[in-house]
């Protein structure tokens, strides 16, 4: 196993476990889903975006409350996730 190998294990794990039930389905879901794929820097932007307050974290993704512009890009790409889940099911 590689050295990504082990932080995408660790930030899939980070983000299926945050603590409110929402975000561990959401973020997850999406860490499950694109974890694999992310380059180095998208995963220093998604271990950044862990970071934050799962509070905060949702109302982004809901967009009831807007992204700090460093997170904009990624809550919109884990926003659209959630919504073609919800589509799915």
């Amino acid at each position: 196993m590689t050295e990504d190998d082990t932080r995408r294990r660790r930030l899939a794990m980070r983000a299926a476990r945050r603590g409110t039930r929402e975000m561990d389905l959401i973020l997850g879901r999406f860490a499950q889903a694109r974890l694999p794929a992310m380059p180095p820097a998208a995963l220093d932007r998604f271990e950044a975006l862990l970071d934050e307050a799962d509070p905060d974290l949702f109302a982004w993704v809901l967009g009831t409350a807007p992204p700090p512009g460093r997170h904009a890009a990624l809550v919109a790409e884990i926003a659209a996730f959630a919504r073609g889940a919800l589509r799915a099911s």
